[in-house]
């Protein structure tokens, strides 16, 4: 499969690097990185920590589009709803793992997903997508006098909270309980809150040093506390997680996915 990287000379971008050329299911065409990156022109391979490959990273992203059977794309949000109109227009498909999207951006992505196959997920591991659907069941079962916190910790240079995906474990357990997650969320407390409100689904953020992921999800009731726990210890789960996604996606018909649907767990 004829896979192109955009955002290649980001952490993330490395990873997916070195995971498609070491792949043997796939062959790396192209590879972009931001404007005026000094990454640019420099072999793939090389960005990667890896042998030379022949692939040069490049700034345009059309050609790759075009040319590519798939796209993975872990950049920002306004440049993901970009790449997504080129990935409809070229048919191609489009893996997302961006986080950050607000409800318009993801809009625009339900437009593209109607002319080609998108992937979309706020956690590309496959064991937190795993977590995702036992939290869906936990908060099902347990009634609302379990209080239900999720709690997320990243490396210091991570600019939105909460992340994608303790957002995404928030959606999990607000569909698992039947309720709004917009009505039902405390992303902020600070000073006099008052007591804490039954049903909400709170959210903590915590910055710090290079943690690359930590989620947990915490239902505390009379008596007991479950906490369900996922730690990530290294970006390669999330391109593993990506690269399954592509192969996936390839052929199937045009739609918005999303990881639940790799792992055939919706």
């Amino acid at each position: 499969m004829r896979i192109g990287i955009v955002g290649a000379d980001g952490r993330m971008g490395q990873m997916l690097l070195r995971e498609v050329i070491g792949s043997d299911s796939c062959e790396l065409i192209g590879a972009i990185s931001q404007h005026d990156s000094p990454s640019e022109g420099v072999d793939a391979g090389m960005l990667a920590g890896l042998d030379p490959c022949g692939v040069r990273i490049g700034e345009d992203p059309v050609p790759l589009f075009a040319d590519a059977d798939a796209v993975i794309d872990f950049t920002v949000p306004e440049a993901t709803v970009g790449y997504s109109t080129l990935a409809a227009q070229g048919k191609t498909v489009h893996v997302i793992g961006t986080t950050g999207l607000s409800a318009e951006h993801e809009e625009a992505l339900h437009r593209a997903a109607r002319h080609t196959q998108l992937v979309y997920a706020p956690n590309m591991s496959m064991a937190v997508n795993l977590l995702f659907a036992v939290t869906r069941q936990v908060a099902g079962i347990l009634g609302e006098e379990f209080d239900i916190e999720i709690v997320e910790m990243h490396h210091r240079h991570k600019v939105d909270a909460p992340s994608g995906t303790a957002l995404g474990l928030g959606r999990a357990a607000a569909e698992g309980r039947g309720v709004d997650l917009d009505e039902r969320a405390a992303r902020g407390r600070d000073g006099h809150t008052g007591e804490r409100r039954p049903g909400d689904i709170g959210f903590a953020a915590l910055r710090g040093g290079e943690v690359v992921g930590d989620h947990s999800v915490v239902f505390a009731g009379p008596g007991e506390r479950l906490e369900l726990t996922h730690k990530a210890a290294g970006r390669e789960i999330y391109a593993r997680g990506a690269l399954r996604a592509a192969l996936w996606a390839h052929g199937k018909p045009p739609g918005l996915y999303g990881m639940a649907d790799v792992l055939g767990l919706s």
